[in-house]
């Protein structure tokens, strides 16, 4: 799942040069003296909290522990040991006791048993049959493939590998260019957590203290005009480069194909239609729809096993994977769930978000330029840290100053998702573009044709623009994401 990648951006920052890892380590020694012994302004060190989470993020450490710990030592600094102890006595509860955080396990597993049933195979092999005849036909079909698995799953990592191990040697056997191929999957992997369910936009909800139903459902629209941007960047570069996607023999394929093709997707489309179309119609709150689609994704998947032959051992071992990553997966996140509620404490005792939202008032921004801004803050936080930690960090600092310019707080999620799933795209942490290398340096894969992490990033630079596009035509536009919420039964 994205939040595990998310998790393991140790791993990936363990990519920095040695160097790197000793300057952040004395920056953060000193960063922890000068809170500790220094008497300094409490708005000072609420922002060496943030500082140093950052810091302790580019040494390795885990995002959940390093926001746990830098939020400590600011809370221990601006009101002692005895606010500290009554915050982490309190701070495991009060932050994952919410309700609405209770859709996350059910929205992994059912992600975990659509995966491991091999019901997401069939999407893209649909995908290809109905759209293999545009330009960059097959590129597009793993991006609608990436868009109809994101409305059942929301699972990022899940999604890529599935697609990844499908499309890329299809693409690659069919004459594409490799930076065609890898692009196009790993800009189909981001739309996991953009059209719900989308765990992302779960947390989002619970830390910012929105409806967690109104905002899975303003991920809707965006998340569909997202998948036909990325579908229109890979028309325009094939027009501009008719050599990066010869045409595909689509002789062999008539109507009964394609319409037999989608029974194969018809459990996919039950799913998405049980969890997007019970929160508009307000037949289920968020996490019944979790629960539903969960029971929708086992029996159909129990359906699949036996179809495929594997019988009751096949189920077994789907139930039992299944509930295995769950429980890792829900973990991890709970985790990251408790660190950002003791970073949102010290960053309200440090009164830093009134101090920035008062800033912001006094310099006269305005919420289109504020927005704007906020594009290349986001930009630049993406480039060095993962996806959860990027958002969790800036909720806590961001929420004052945008309601004080009157962003929405429904509309500012579906802005941070985007903006960090653009950030599982760029250099130099990219989680994405170093899971689609790691799937096109296999052999099996690129079929002989080794594909280096350059060629990945060269990849995946068109689709980091067309999302930046859609970004600033919801800034424009902000009902686009609002609509659909205020649409559904109760908005």
């Amino acid at each position: 799942m994205t939040m595990l990648a998310g998790t393991g951006a140790a791993r990936a920052t363990r990519r920095l040069p040695l160097i790197v890892f000793w300057a952040g380590l004395v920056l953060a020694v000193a960063a922890v003296a000068a809170m500790l012994f220094l008497d300094l302004p409490k708005e000072a060190v609420g922002a060496m909290v943030v500082g140093l989470s950052i810091l302790l993020l580019l040494m390795g450490v885990p995002v959940g522990i390093a926001m746990l710990g830098a939020a400590v030592l600011g809370l221990y600094a601006i009101a002692g040991a005895r606010v500290v102890r009554s915050t982490m006595e309190a701070a495991a509860f009060d932050g994952a006791e919410g309700w609405s955080y209770s859709v996350i396990p059910m929205f992994i597993l059912m992600g975990m048993l659509l995966w491991k049933s091999g019901l997401t195979a069939s999407a893209f092999e649909a995908a290809r049959r109905w759209l293999g005849w545009l330009p960059g036909g097959l590129a597009i079909s793993t991006n609608f493939a990436g868009a109809a698995l994101a409305a059942s799953s929301g699972s990022t990592i899940g999604i890529t590998y599935a697609l990844g191990r499908v499309s890329i040697p299809e693409m690659l056997r069919s004459g594409y260019d490799p930076r065609l191929a890898v692009g196009s999957v790993a800009a189909a992997g981001t739309l996991g957590q953009i059209i719900p369910p989308s765990l992302l936009l779960v947390v989002y909800a619970g830390a910012a203290s929105v409806p967690v139903g109104q905002q899975l459902l303003a991920g809707v629209v965006p998340g569909l005009i997202l998948a036909g941007a990325f579908a229109l960047a890979i028309v325009l570069q094939v027009l501009a480069r008719p050599s990066m996607a010869p045409k595909v023999d689509m002789s062999g394929i008539d109507w009964g194909m394609r319409f037999r093709s989608l029974i194969d997707v018809a459990p996919i489309a039950f799913v998405m239609f049980v969890v997007i179309g019970g929160l508009f119609a307000g037949v289920f709150t968020a996490t019944e729809a979790g629960v539903f689609g969960m029971l929708a994704a086992l029996v159909f998947g129990c359906i699949n096993q036996v179809r495929l032959g594997q019988g009751v051992a096949g189920i077994r071992s789907m139930v039992a994977g299944s509930i295995s990553g769950t429980l890792v997966s829900t973990a991890a996140v709970f985790l990251l769930i408790v660190g950002v509620e003791v970073l949102g404490r010290a960053m309200a005792l440090s009164q830093v978000p009134n101090a920035l939202a008062g800033l912001i008032v006094d310099m006269g921004l305005t919420r289109v330029p504020l927005l704007l801004m906020l594009i290349l803050v986001y930009l630049v936080l993406g480039m060095f840290m993962d996806t959860l930690a990027m958002m969790l960090l800036t909720i806590p600092i961001l929420l004052a100053p945008l309601r004080a310019v009157g962003v929405d707080p429904l509309w500012f999620g579906v802005f941070l998702v985007v903006m960090a799933e653009v950030g599982l795209l760029t250099p130099p942490l990219g989680i994405l573009t170093f899971i689609v290398h790691r799937i096109a340096s296999d052999p099996e894969a690129n079929l002989g044709r080794p594909i280096n992490l350059v060629t990945v990033f060269r990849g995946v630079v068109p689709f980091a623009l067309a999302a930046i596009a859609v970004v600033i035509l919801l800034i424009f536009v902000p009902d686009i994401v609002t609509w659909l919420p205020e649409a559904g039964a109760g908005g």
